[in-house]
């Protein structure tokens, strides 16, 4: 199974009401876990024995709990829509932890006004211990930053707002 098919199958876990699901494809197994009581939703991807893969955990805060986040994006949408209008929104390929520099010792990537190239480095998304680095799809200007330092985003998420060049 293929990183992305697991993303899907944990995105549409979140919206429903399932609260277990496992699957076997060949010799990988994967078992997703939600607990509507905590609060929490756990996955675990467990390697059958024929595999040498380390056991990988995951625990994040489904999507319709969260409270924060439902009063804060409308507010946000109007701004996010102007300025979208002006250039590239740059949006996050996955869900995970935004990160605007590649370590807390270290400068962010991209300010508001700077100028950034095709391929230039952005932030980073941390996803299931891994860093992955999220680059500009066009040359232009940073506009507008719309996601904060070291918070959780979703599939999809506007990150940037970029200018073209």
């Amino acid at each position: 199974m293929e990183y992305k098919q697991i993303q899907e199958l944990i995105k549409t876990i979140n919206k429903s009401s399932i609260s277990e699901l496992s699957i076997e494809d060949g010799d990988f197994k994967i078992t997703i876990k939600q607990e509507f009581s905590s609060g929490q939703v756990t996955y675990a991807a467990a390697p059958m024995m024929q595999q040498a893969m380390p056991m990988q955990q995951m625990q994040m805060a489904p999507q319709q709990q969260a409270a924060p986040a439902p009063s804060a994006a409308p507010a946000e949408k109007p701004a996010a829509a102007e300025a979208a209008s002006n250039g590239v929104t740059v949006k996050s390929p996955m869900i995970g932890t935004f990160y605007r520099s590649p370590s807390p010792d270290k400068p962010v990537f991209v300010n508001v006004g700077d100028e950034v190239k095709a391929g230039q480095v952005l932030c980073i998304i941390e996803a299931m211990k891994l860093f992955n680095e999220i680059e500009s799809e066009v040359s232009g200007r940073i506009v507008k930053v719309l996601a904060d330092d070291s918070s959780p985003v979703e599939y999809d998420q506007p990150l940037f707002i970029v200018e073209p060049m």
